[in-house]
């Protein structure tokens, strides 16, 4: 997968798409499993399954429970200094803080006591709104979804 595409584009059922830009210098490691799962297909139709009104909102478990994973290993830890604010994209763990996967989140609003913990592999720099208008719960009763992810230069 070419390094050039630096931009994943999440078409949401919550009204349109959402641009991040990939983070390939803070988390080369999961900016690498990211556009592999995108590219093999693994995102789309996965619901957003915990959803936190002025937290965060976390997808990519195929099994829609927050149990589930890609049948990759698990990634090492790239944890780094850049705050968990409004738009940033993350990837959810266990405990053991070389559990990340396959699940990441999107943050509604600042959350820095996650930061040094959890890895930030991407920004959203556009559709945000869209992020804002999924259904909320843990699990929400009718989750949003991921439509179709893709990525772009």
């Amino acid at each position: 997968m070419s390094d050039e595409l630096n931009t994943l584009v999440l078409n949401l059922d919550s009204g349109g798409d959402v641009v991040i830009r990939l983070r390939p210098d803070l988390a080369p490691g999961h900016v690498a499993r990211i556009r592999e799962l995108v590219s093999e297909g693994f995102y789309d139709g996965v619901v957003f399954h915990r959803v936190i009104d002025g937290f965060m909102a976390q997808g990519g478990d195929p099994t829609g429970t927050g149990t589930g994973s890609s049948n990759k290993p698990n990634l090492k830890a790239e944890f780094s200094s850049e705050p968990h604010v409004r738009g940033t994209a993350s990837m959810a763990r266990s405990h053991n803080p070389d559990s990340a996967n396959s699940q990441f989140f999107l943050c509604f609003d600042d959350a820095r006591f996650l930061d040094n913990q959890y890895t930030v592999w991407g920004e959203v720099t556009e559709g945000m709104e869209h992020v804002d208008a999924l259904p909320k719960g843990e699990p929400p009763r009718v989750p949003g979804k991921i439509v179709k992810a893709s990525l772009r230069g």
